[in-house]
């Protein structure tokens, strides 16, 4: 007579309560029965099937969706990176804010806010080839900590010549300029970096998302900041603080422990060597469809940022509070984009996002050209915010994703242009169309230019991702091996 099976599980083990260390709820059960349940579960004999099962729980229990969202925090580079520059970046924020609040309090003009933007961004058009080449060609953590220590020396300079009362148009024209030519070095290697922190491709996702959502924590957290000190102080206080915050992103970029060999590009001539990532982007249909939505909406939709000083005082009436808290609805709306993403395990079917996201940012800027009252504007900038990091972020995983090692940096290099190297001329059309025909009527038209890239882009989809669904199995094929 065969004796009744006895299982000794702990409660704890379905509610996702599990003592540490971890028992498999299969342990003690017959080689066989665990084998079928094995099966059942997908999961394969030769690994390690109570390890799976413990993962598996923690999934059904959303302990493991948790976990998902913060993977790439694991690695111990991209963890110190992570914290340094989420300082620094909230004393970007706050300098961005002062500055566009003491150009058009200084000015009154919407046209020169679209200049200053202009001047702080064109760089990155001008400059990306040789950006995109160095980050190929020499070690990307020096050439980080040259372009943060000089982003420093900027911020102590501004905030010198505000806080002595020497700021003249013509200063923060040059100045914008230098920041804008640091910017065009920093970003491409930056973003080309992040491989090199979390090691492992599968985490690369959630590396670029995390990044992202950094970004707007400091989005939201920094324009309230600047509102504050701007009426507590003047806008002076507010370009010391940002001098101050680089020095925890130059010590965590020290701390950081990264391969120091080159990319791995042949020295050459620089626009030799950035012209085979030209060839190379346009020989791949998904890479260059994504380059070119992201013109678009650098060209049509980011300038409405440009123009929030002028709707915060002429539209709503309001002061640095109200700007402040328009930019940060916004950041808070990214946020809540890149946790999505973050969730996300893999890059696979995010392509269908990019056009999605498009319409959406431009249906919630027509929205907010039509509103005239705080709480919606709100709410649309939220929406915006949202829509437009869904776009920008999906579009950066996707890129770095599928590109070639060797090619990374100059890819970079080209998406830096795509997005930040058009983003001046529309800052400055958009400025000079407003000065015209009023703020309301120019977000309409930006609004309208980015629901037909999206359509345009929607069109091509199914093309798309079938160029690019072997390259991402190829991806989750060597992920499982590993």
């Amino acid at each position: 007579m065969v004796s009744p099976l006895r299982v000794n599980v702990s409660p704890g083990v379905f509610c996702g309560q599990y003592p540490r260390p971890w028992k498999s709820p299969l342990k003690g059960w017959p080689r066989d029965l665990k084998s079928v349940i094995f099966s059942s579960l997908h999961i394969r004999p030769e690994t390690n099937g109570n390890q799976q099962l413990r993962h598996l729980i923690d999934e059904t229990s959303g302990r493991g969706r948790f976990k998902n969202v913060f993977r790439a925090l694991r690695h111990r580079n991209y963890r110190l990176f992570f914290i340094g520059q989420g300082l620094s970046l909230i004393g970007t924020w706050t300098q961005q804010v002062a500055l566009s609040w003491l150009v058009y309090t200084l000015t009154g003009s919407t046209v020169l806010l679209g200049t200053v933007a202009f001047c702080s961004q064109v760089p990155m058009l001008l400059l990306g080839p040789w950006a995109g080449v160095c980050a190929d060609r020499f070690d990307r953590k020096k050439l980080l900590l040259w372009t943060q220590g000089l982003a420093m020396a900027q911020a102590f300079v501004l905030a010198g010549l505000v806080l002595s009362g020497l700021i003249r148009t013509y200063e923060i024209i040059a100045l914008s300029v230098l920041i804008g030519a640091i910017n065009a070095f920093d970003i491409p290697i930056r973003q080309s970096f992040v491989m090199a922190m979390v090691e492992d491709k599968e985490d690369l996702g959630n590396a670029i998302a995390l990044s992202s959502a950094m970004f707007n924590c400091a989005r939201l957290i920094g324009p309230s900041v600047a509102g504050i000190l701007i009426s507590a102080f003047g806008e002076g206080i507010c370009f010391l603080i940002n001098g101050v915050s680089f020095v925890p992103v130059l010590i965590a970029l020290q701390a950081v422990r990264a391969p120091g060999k080159k990319a791995g590009a042949k020295k050459g001539r620089v626009f030799s060597e950035f012209g085979e990532a030209v060839v190379y982007a346009r020989r791949f249909e998904p890479i260059l469809a994504i380059l070119a939505m992201l013109a678009v909406f650098g060209l049509a939709g980011s300038p409405y940022i440009v123009l929030l000083p002028a709707v915060a005082k002429n539209v709503l009436h309001g002061g640095a509070y109200a700007y402040g808290f328009l930019m940060s609805s916004s950041g808070l709306g990214a946020i809540a984009g890149t946790i999505y993403l973050a969730s996300r395990r893999s890059a696979k079917g995010l392509i269908k996002a990019i056009p999605a996201a498009m319409g959406i940012f431009g249906t919630a800027i027509a929205a907010f050209a039509f509103s005239h009252t705080f709480v919606p504007c709100v709410l649309f900038m939220f929406l915006a915010g949202f829509s437009m990091m869904i776009q920008i972020a999906s579009s950066n995983t996707i890129i770095q994703t599928v590109v070639e090692e060797d090619k990374r940096g100059r890819i970079m290099g080209l998406y830096a242009m795509s997005l930040m190297g058009v983003m001046p001329f529309g800052s400055l059309l958009a400025g000079s169309i407003a000065g015209k025909i009023g703020v309301e009527s120019t977000l309409l038209g930006s609004a309208a230019l980015c629901i037909v890239g999206a359509a345009v882009f929607a069109g091509r989809l199914p093309r798309l991702g079938h160029m690019l669904q072997p390259m991402f199995s190829r991806i989750e094929a060597e992920t499982s091996k590993n």
